[in-house]
C-alpha cells in the first residue's frame, strides 16, 4: 500500500505542481499514528524516495524513536515562551532543502509567537504548494466541525483544530486504529503521555464508552473522505456542475455560540454536497455594539471563511425580512440559524424565526438551540455611557425654552392643554432630529412633562397637581415622547445607513466604469488603489507584478494622513508582499500568517495567476467590517478581471504580430524565390556564353552580354538593399543620423546610383532656391529618391520626361519625382504603399518587382517625421512627393 502510494504519488511530481497530503488520522492519543507515519516514511525511501523528517515528536516512546534512525532531521527553532522546552518546526529551512517527501507530526499544533503562521497546518499548506508532499498526523477531535460533538462526548473542547478544508484536501487519509480496551491498558502503563500533569488531565477520556464514540466517529470521517477522493477523482473527467444542488445559508452573529450553528451548517453542507453561505444582517443598532462582541463577530466570520463559506452582508431594521429576500434571491435550500434564549417581549408577536418561517415556508429552516445568549442590543445602546455634547444640551434647552412660550401664548389666547402637549411632543421630534444620541431625547422628553406640569397644571409653578386626571395626562405624554423620539432616530439612522450604502454603491459602480475606461495596467492600478482610499479611508499600497516579480510599492495615502507611509514599506512589509505574491493568499494583519505587519495584504488574482499586490494599511486603524472587507474583495476581484483582460490584450496583439511577422517572411520568401530565379538565371547564362564562346563573338554582342550582367547584378544589389534596410526598420535597430543638408547635393547623389537606363530617359532637377536645406538621414533620403526614380524608369516608356522638385511650404519641405507615364489607377493608389504590393503596370526591365521599395520609402519618411503619397499628373502621369523637416540656412562671411 505504501509502496504503491510512494511510486504513484510522489515519484510522479512534475514541477510546479501541488504536493500531495497525506493523513494520518487516530480517535485519541497514543493509537500509533506517530509510528505508522514514521513507517510509512522508510517504506517511501525504500522506493528511492528523498526522505525528511521536519517535525516528529517521539512522545518518549522508544518504538517510535527507533524509527528516527536512518531519516534526516531538519533542525528545530526553540520555543522559548512556554518554558517546556518544546521544539517548533522550521519552515523556511524545509522550503529551502525542498525534499520530495517530508514527515511533519500533529498537523493541528499551534506555533509559538514570532512564526510566519500561527498554526502548523498553514505551514503544511504552504510545502504543498511549494511542491513538497507531506506525512502528517492528527485526531479526530482536531476536525473543526466536530467540536460541539467532541464537547458533548468528551465534556471537555479541543483547543487546537484545524479547518475542515485542511482534511477534505487531503490525497490519502490512513485510520491509525486500536482496540480500546489495548489503549487503556497503554494508558494506564504510562506509556501515552510523557508528564503526569498531563496524564491526569486527560484520564476522563480514556473510558470504553468515549473511546468507542470518538473511534466510531473518526470511521466515519475517513470513510467520507475516502469516498470524497474516489468522488474527486470520477469528476476529472466530468466539470459540469449540477445546477440543482442544495444552497445552505447561516446566519452570523457575534455570540460565541454562533460557532456551534456554523458548524453544523458546514457539516450539512459537506453532507448535501451544496453551496455554503454566511449572511450577516447589519442593522442600525450593530455600530454601537461593544469591542467584545465585535472581536466576536471576527471570529465567527473567520471560522465560517475556514470552513468554506462565502461571506455575504446585507443591511436593514428587519432582520427575518432580509434573511428572507436573501434566501430567495440566491436560491437557497436550507436556512440554518440559532433560536435565541430571549423570549419575546413586550408587544412583539413573534421571534425572528417566527418570522422567518412565516415568510420562506417553502425553504427548509433548521434551528440550533443556543447553549448562552447573545448580546443585547439594548444594553449595548442604552448601557453605554454616552458622549455629553454641550452643543446638543444647548439645542435642547433652546427647544424645551421655545415650546414654553409658544405653550405660554397658547394658554394666554386660550387654547386647551392638549394643543400644549403637541407643542412640546412636536419640540421632541425636533430635538431627536437635530441632536445625536438617545440621551437627549430621553432629557426633552422627561423635561417636557416637568415643565409642563409646572407652567401650565394647577397649581401654577408647581409641580404638584390637583386634578386626578393629571398623572394619566403626564405618563400618555411622556411614553408618547418616548415613542415619537425613538421613531425618529430610528428613521434618521436609517437614512444614515441607506446614504452609506448609497455611497459605497456608488463607489463600486465608479470603480466598474473607471476599470472599463483605463487605457492600462498602470492605469488599472491607480484606479482601483484610488477608489480603496474612498471607501475605506485607510492608506492603500500597491505592488504590480513585473517581469516574475514585484515592482516598486505605489503608494496611495489616505486623505490628511499625519502617519508618513514610508513605514509601511519596510524590508519586512515587502517580505509579506513577496509571500502573498509566491503563495498566493492573503496575509498580514488580523491574519494568521504574519500577523505583526502594519498592512493587511490581498492577492489580486484570477484563477492561479497574480497580478499585482494590494496592502491595506491597518495599523492604528480598527479592522475591517464584514460590509467592508465583502467590497474590497469584490473591488479588487475587478481589478483582477480588468488586468488580466489587458494582459489578455497585449498577448493578442503580441500574437497578431508574430503571425503578421509569418506571414511577411513566408511572402518574402516566396516573392523572392521566384524573382531571384530570372535575372541569376540570366546572369549565369550570359556568363557560360561568354566563358564557352568568347572567340566567337563580336565586340559588340560581349559587351551586349557583358550590359546585361551588370544590369542584373545592380537590380540584385538593389533589392538586396531595400531587403536589409527593412529588416533593420521593422526591428528597430536603424539609427537615424539627422543632420541639414542641401537637397541639390542630396538630388545629385541620389542620380549617380540610379539605374543605367536613365539615359533612355530625359530627367532633370528643379528647385525653387538653390538653398533649400532638409533635415534628414542623407544614406536613407538617397535611397529614396533612388527607389522612386528607378520606378519612374521601370513603369515608363523609353524617352519618358522625369522631374526632381524640392519647394519650401511653411517649415516643410516638399520633394517630388514625377513623370509623363501611363500613371496608376485610382484602386491601386490605396495599396501601393503596402508591403509585397505590386500594380500591374508592365514594367520595361522585363523584371517582376517585389514591393519592397515604396514600402521602405515610407518607413524611412515616416521615420523622419514626414509623410509620403501619390497623384496624378496633368495632363499625364504620376507625382510621388514626400515631407522634410525644413532647417535655416546659416551664412557666414
Amino acid at each position: 500500500m505504501e509502496s504503491e502510494f510512494a511510486r504513484t504519488q510522489i515519484t510522479g511530481k512534475t514541477p510546479g505542481s501541488r504536493g500531495k497530503l497525506k493523513i494520518f488520522i487516530g480517535y485519541a492519543p497514543g493509537t500509533g499514528k506517530t509510528y505508522a507515519m514514521l513507517k510509512a516514511g522508510h517504506a517511501a525511501q525504500e522506493d528511492g524516495v528523498d526522505v525528511v523528517a521536519g517535525y516528529v515528536n517521539p512522545h518518549a516512546r522508544p518504538d517510535t524513536a527507533a524509527l528516527l534512525k536512518g531519516l534526516e532531521m531538519l533542525p528545530h527553532t526553540g520555543n522559548a515562551n512556554d518554558g517546556l522546552g518544546f521544539q517548533e518546526f522550521e519552515l523556511d529551512h524545509a522550503l529551502q532543502r525542498k525534499p520530495g517527501l517530508i514527515l511533519v507530526d500533529d498537523l493541528a499544533h499551534t506555533n509559538a509567537a514570532g512564526n510566519r503562521h500561527k498554526r502548523r497546518y498553514q505551514d503544511v499548506e504552504e510545502l504543498l504548494r511549494a511542491g513538497i508532499h507531506v506525512y502528517t498526523t492528527m485526531n479526530v477531535q482536531q476536525i473543526e466541525s466536530l467540536a460541539d460533538t467532541v464537547a458533548s462526548i468528551t465534556g471537555m473542547s479541543v483547543k487546537e483544530r484545524i479547518p475542515d478544508s485542511v482534511f477534505e484536501c487531503a490525497d490519502q487519509v490512513e485510520f491509525v486504529d486500536i482496540e480500546p480496551e489495548t489503549l487503556i491498558v497503554r494508558f494506564l502503563k504510562g506509556k501515552i503521555y510523557s508528564d503526569r500533569e498531563t496524564e491526569q488531565a486527560n484520564a476522563h477520556l480514556f473510558t470504553n464508552e468515549k473511546l468507542n464514540a470518538l473511534r466510531e466517529m473518526a470511521l466515519q470521517q475517513t470513510a467520507a473522505q475516502l469516498n470524497r477522493i474516489a468522488l474527486q477523482i470520477g469528476a476529472k473527467n466530468s466539470r459540469n456542475e449540477f445546477s440543482g444542488k442544495d444552497h445552505i445559508l447561516v446566519c452570523l452573529s457575534s455570540s460565541a455560540s454562533n460557532k456551534k450553528v456554523i458548524r453544523t451548517a458546514a457539516r450539512m453542507a459537506e453532507v448535501f454536497h451544496g453551496q455554503f453561505t454566511a449572511l450577516f444582517v447589519e442593522t442600525p443598532e450593530t455600530e454601537p455594539v461593544t469591542k467584545k462582541n465585535k472581536i466576536g463577530l471576527r471570529e465567527n466570520l473567520r471560522l465560517a471563511e475556514q470552513l468554506g463559506a462565502k461571506i455575504a452582508t446585507v443591511y436593514g431594521d428587519d432582520i427575518s425580512g432580509q434573511i428572507a429576500e436573501y434566501a430567495k434571491t440566491s436560491h437557497v435550500s436550507k436556512i440554518v440559524l440559532g433560536r435565541s434564549p430571549r423570549q419575546k417581549r413586550g408587544f412583539a408577536k413573534s421571534t425572528v424565526v417566527d418570522k422567518l418561517i412565516d415568510l420562506v415556508p417553502n425553504i427548509e429552516t433548521y434551528i440550533i438551540p443556543y447553549s448562552e445568549p447573545v448580546f443585547h442590543k439594548k444594553s449595548a445602546i442604552y448601557l453605554k455611557s454616552p458622549a455629553f455634547s454641550l452643543a446638543d444640551m444647548g439645542k435642547t434647552a433652546s427647544i424645551l425654552a421655545a415650546c414654553t412660550l409658544v405653550g405660554a401664548w397658547f394658554n394666554h389666547l386660550g387654547f386647551r392643554e392638549a394643543n400644549i402637549i403637541t407643542v412640546y411632543i412636536l419640540g421632541v421630534l425636533l430635538n431627536a432630529t437635530v441632536t445625536k444620541g438617545r440621551l437627549y431625547s430621553a432629557i426633552c422628553s422627561i423635561m417636557s412633562v416637568i415643565v409642563f406640569n409646572f407652567f401650565f397644571t394647577e397649581p401654577y409653578y408647581s409641580l404638584r397637581a390637583y386634578d386626578p386626571g393629571y398623572p394619566v395626562t403626564f405618563l400618555v405624554m411622556l411614553v408618547a415622547s418616548f415613542v415619537m423620539s425613538t421613531l425618529t432616530m430610528r428613521v434618521r439612522e436609517q437614512a444614515m445607513q441607506s446614504a452609506q450604502k448609497a455611497y459605497r454603491t456608488e463607489v463600486l459602480l465608479e470603480t466598474s466604469r473607471k476599470l472599463q475606461q483605463a487605457t492600462d495596467s498602470s492605469a488599472i492600478i491607480d484606479e482601483t488603489a484610488i477608489q480603496l482610499v474612498k471607501l475605506l479611508d485607510r492608506t492603500i499600497i500597491f505592488y504590480s507584478v513585473r517581469h516574475e516579480g514585484l515592482s516598486e510599492p505605489l503608494i496611495f495615502p489616505k486623505r490628511e494622513s499625519a502617519v508618513d507611509p514610508q513605514i509601511y514599506i519596510g524590508e519586512n512589509e515587502h517580505a509579506v508582499a513577496e509571500w502573498v505574491y509566491q503563495n498566493n493568499k492573503r496575509a498580514g494583519a488580523t491574519t494568521e500568517t504574519f500577523s505583526d505587519a502594519h498592512c493587511l495584504y490581498h492577492a489580486v488574482r484570477g484563477g492561479d495567476s497574480v497580478f499585482a499586490v494590494a496592502a491595506i494599511v491597518m495599523d492604528r486603524e480598527d479592522p475591517l467590517d464584514v460590509f467592508e472587507q465583502s467590497l474590497t474583495i469584490a473591488m479588487l476581484g475587478e481589478c483582477a478581471l480588468a488586468l488580466e483582460k489587458e494582459r489578455l490584450n497585449d498577448q493578442q496583439k503580441e500574437i497578431f504580430m508574430q503571425i503578421r511577422q509569418e506571414q511577411l517572411r513566408a511572402n518574402l520568401l516566396r516573392q523572392i524565390s521566384h524573382d531571384l530565379r530570372t535575372p541569376l538565371t540570366s546572369i549565369s547564362g550570359n556568363a557560360g556564353i561568354l566563358i564557352g564562346n568568347s572567340g566567337m563573338l563580336s565586340e559588340e554582342q560581349r559587351t551586349s552580354l557583358y550590359t546585361d550582367i551588370y544590369d542584373d547584378a545592380m537590380w540584385l544589389i538593389l533589392l538586396v538593399e531595400n531587403l536589409l534596410s527593412i529588416s533593420r526598420m521593422d526591428n528597430g535597430t536603424i539609427n537615424l543620423n539627422l543632420q541639414a543638408e542641401l537637397m541639390e547635393e542630396v538630388i545629385a547623389e541620389a542620380l549617380l546610383h540610379v539605374n543605367r537606363s536613365k539615359d533612355n530617359h530625359i530627367i532633370q532637377t528643379v528647385l525653387e532656391d538653390e538653398w533649400i536645406m532638409a533635415r534628414m538621414d542623407t544614406r536613407l533620403i538617397v535611397q529614396v529618391l533612388i527607389n522612386l526614380v528607378d520606378n519612374a524608369i521601370k513603369y515608363t516608356h523609353t524617352g519618358s520626361h522625369i522631374t526632381i522638385s524640392a519647394r519650401r511650404d511653411k517649415d516643410r519641405v516638399v520633394v517630388e519625382v514625377s513623370d509623363d507615364g501611363p500613371g496608376i489607377a485610382e484602386e491601386a493608389k490605396a495599396k501601393l504603399f503596402e508591403m509585397f504590393y505590386t500594380a500591374d503596370n508592365i514594367r520595361g526591365d522585363g523584371h517582376r518587382g517585389l514591393g519592397l521599395g515604396l514600402s521602405l520609402c515610407k518607413s524611412i519618411v515616416s521615420a523622419h517625421g514626414g509623410t509620403i503619397g501619390v497623384r496624378d499628373r496633368f495632363p499625364q502621369g504620376t507625382v510621388f512627393y514626400f515631407t522634410l523637416q525644413s532647417e535655416e540656412v546659416s551664412v557666414y562671411e
